[in-house]
């Protein structure tokens, strides 16, 4: 269970959101959207132990998180809105290279698959410097089918994704709830997930 209590965040002087409360159990996703700059990413820098609130507690499994925390940052996969590929890696090399980050120590067969599962094998060979913006946001998103994490922390995932790509997106979160885990996201696109209970949230 995620719960977040009386939660208020700033950017310099200015008070993004207060008072914000809120739980996720597990199987249950959190759709959070908002204009830009109403503190969505901020939030979920917030809830990866990235950066310090203002005031209010997270709690993760019944226990205070504090920024940094190494104990709910191993249950945590934290997508950021900027897929981050390596421009002179291969699309198969990137997504070894975000695995490896979170621990996950997939095989070539693993890594083609997940790939595969994005519609990016093809891709798998290329540079990054020549992908599209779509099939960028599909290599680092194939993370999801690599690293077993309880929570998911995804900053608008369907950015640059055609209508195939979203579907697959939604597919994959959830198959992610149906097995008990969470997820907040970030977005701007309406997402009809395939199983598991969506809240929503919005930021003024």
């Amino acid at each position: 269970m995620l719960q977040v209590q009386n939660l208020a965040a700033r950017r310099g002087d200015e008070l993004l959101f207060s008072e914000l409360s809120f739980s996720v159990a597990p199987g249950a996703a959190l759709l959070v959207s908002g204009p830009n700059g109403s503190g969505k990413t901020t939030l979920l820098r917030i809830l990866a132990g990235l950066t310090h609130p203002a005031d209010g507690t997270v709690r993760w499994r019944g226990e205070a998180v504090r920024p940094f925390d190494p104990r709910s940052r191993a249950e945590t996969l934290f997508v950021a809105h900027i897929p981050a590929l390596k421009d002179e890696l291969t699309a198969l090399e990137n997504l070894a290279a975000l695995a490896s980050l979170h621990g996950s120590k997939a095989t070539h067969e693993q890594l083609r698959a997940a790939l595969g599962g994005w519609s990016v094998s093809r891709q798998s060979g290329l540079p990054a410097r020549v992908l599209s913006q779509g099939q960028r946001r599909r290599v680092g998103l194939a993370r999801l089918r690599l690293v077993e994490r309880a929570l998911w922390l995804l900053d608008e995932p369907a950015t640059a994704l055609d209508e195939a790509g979203i579907a697959t997106l939604c597919t994959t979160v959830g198959e992610h709830l149906a097995v008990g885990g969470l997820a907040v996201i970030a977005t701007h696109h309406p997402l009809e997930l395939a199983s598991g209970v969506v809240h929503t949230l919005r930021l003024a």
